[in-house]
C-alpha cells in the first residue's frame, strides 16, 4: 500500500472519530434525541445533521477546486430517492436511530443500538437479493448523473451559500 494511501485512511478515521465525537456532544446518539426529532419537538439532530451536510458540501466544492477530489457524480433515479427515504425513514423510526448515530451509540455501549446495526446488516442482505427486482423501480425517474448546478446551468458555490443560509435560517428559527 502506498505511503499516501495510509495518509487518506488516517485522515479517514480521524475525522470519522471527530464526527462520531461530535455526535455525542450533541446528544445524537441518544435515542431520544432521534425520536424528539421525528415527533418534532427536539430539533437537535436535525441541525447537527444540516450543519453537517453544509460544512460537508463546502469542504467537498473547496477540495474539488484545489484538485484534490475527482467527484464521481451517481446517477439521480427519483424512484431510488422515494423508496430509499421511504425504508430509511422507516428504519429510523422503529430503531430510533440512523446508521450514524447508530455506530455512535454503540460506542457508548448502547445494546439495542448493536441490535439495529445487525438488523442493517440483514437489510443489506436482503436488498442484495431483492435488487434485480427492484431495480425498474429504482431506475424510475432517471435524470443520470447530474448536479444540481448542471441541472440549472448555475454555479455550486450557489448552491453552497443557499444550502449554509437555509441551515443558519433554520437553526434561528427552530430554538429548540
Amino acid at each position: 500500500m502506498k505511503r499516501e494511501s495510509y495518509g487518506r485512511i488516517m485522515l479517514g478515521l480521524l475525522t470519522g472519530t471527530a464526527f462520531g465525537f461530535l455526535l455525542h456532544k450533541g446528544r445524537a446518539s441518544e435515542h431520544e434525541a432521534i425520536s424528539g426529532q421525528l415527533l418534532l419537538e427536539d430539533f437537535s439532530v436535525g441541525k447537527i445533521m444540516a450543519t453537517a451536510s453544509a460544512v460537508g458540501a463546502a469542504g467537498t466544492y473547496a477540495l474539488n477546486e484545489l484538485k484534490q477530489v475527482d467527484l464521481k457524480i451517481k446517477p439521480l433515479n427519483t424512484g431510488g430517492i422515494v423508496l430509499g427515504g421511504t425504508m430509511f425513514g422507516a428504519g429510523m423510526a422503529l430503531l430510533g436511530y440512523c446508521p450514524g448515530t447508530s455506530l455512535a451509540a454503540i460506542g457508548e455501549g448502547h445494546k439495542d443500538a448493536a441490535v439495529g446495526a445487525l438488523g442493517m446488516l440483514g437489510g443489506a442482505l436482503a436488498f442484495i437479493k431483492a435488487y434485480p427486482y427492484i431495480k425498474p423501480v429504482i431506475e424510475k425517474g432517471a435524470v443520470g448523473e447530474k448536479t444540481l448546478p448542471q441541472l440549472t446551468g448555475s454555479s455550486p458555490w450557489l448552491w453552497v451559500a443557499g444550502l449554509a443560509g437555509t441551515v443558519a435560517l433554520g437553526a434561528n428559527l427552530l430554538k429548540k
